[in-house]
């Protein structure tokens, strides 16, 4: 696991953002996956990706906030004790973007067949609360009182000692809930963390402005380009390809595009293989790819 840290110095004790995962739901290598994309991370361990995870540590107030419960949420709270123990920092929220596998259902190691935890705050928008109250397993982490179900509404703030957190609605497949990006403020910076969205021309904001409104852009990297997955119709599971992201912000400034960081790889993206042509191009573009153990601070 890399761990990159661009916290300066003088800012130890100012809140930092912290990258746990850049894989899509699945994670990287995929179930069922042994095309030659896939067997490197079988056959290495070191190559394996978590699905797309980020945490906040406050080390002020000794809080420690995370985004998204995935299937590896054992190794992402192990990565994060290592930054920040369980005895200095509490787990002072979980913050869910919609209740698609990679992004939810990792609340169950929350449960008394592992974890047992105690009343984990778990801050979900209004469809997202409902389905995990009312559809087992989930329901029972509530009834036992292992999570504690905070409302979240469009737009409206959460406002911590040195941390402000506010949910935005976006375009997605929502089946079971609706989506949302989260707007991160620290004491000196923001970010933006959009895993999962439709092309950006379905969301009535510009994202153009928006990342220029930031100090970091984590977006929606899930494929390079059309034709990644084969013969599959590749308009029913829109994303915005990472080709046409870099096109749109083509007019940025170099300042502009190292705010950018892609995040939420399928198994099929070359950019998990540092050494592609296509990691080179965004490189050389200006971009940032996301990985695991990065630190950004707020």
């Amino acid at each position: 696991m890399l761990c990159t840290s661009l916290v300066a110095r003088g800012q130890e004790q100012a809140p930092y953002l912290t990258i746990l995962g850049v894989a899509q739901d699945a994670g990287y290598p995929q179930a069922g996956c042994y095309e030659p994309h896939c067997l490197p991370g079988w056959q290495d361990k070191s190559l394996k990706r978590a699905a797309t995870s980020i945490a906040v540590i406050d080390p002020v107030a000794g809080h420690k906030y995370l985004f998204e419960a995935t299937p590896d949420l054992p190794q992402q709270l192990y990565a994060l004790d290592s930054k920040a123990p369980n005895h200095s920092f509490d787990l002072a929220g979980v913050f869910l973007t919609h209740a698609h596998i990679g992004h939810y259902t990792g609340l169950m190691f929350f449960g008394h067949e592992a974890m047992s935890a105690n009343s984990i705050p778990v801050y979900a928008m209004p469809r997202m609360q409902h389905f995990l109250e009312t559809n087992g397993p989930w329901s029972q982490l509530v009834s036992l009182q292992n999570i504690q179900l905070i409302p979240l509404q469009d737009q409206s703030t959460q406002a911590f000692e040195n941390v402000s957190i506010t949910p935005f609605l976006v375009p997605h497949r929502d089946e079971y809930s609706e989506t949302v990006g989260f707007h991160i403020e620290g004491p000196n910076k923001t970010a933006i963390f959009i895993p999962d969205i439709n092309k950006w021309s379905d969301w009535d904001t510009d994202i153009v402005e928006l990342v220029k409104s930031v100090d970091y852009a984590l977006l929606d990297a899930t494929f390079y380009t059309d034709g990644e997955l084969g013969n599959r119709d590749m308009s029913q599971i829109p994303h915005p390809f990472v080709s046409e992201t870099m096109t749109l912000f083509a007019d940025f400034s170099q300042e502009q595009r190292a705010k950018v960081w892609f995040i939420h790889f399928n198994h099929t993206n070359l950019l998990f293989n540092e050494n592609s042509e296509q990691s080179a191009f965004v490189r050389f573009q200006g971009f940032n790819i996301a990985q695991e153990g990065i630190e950004l601070p707020l």
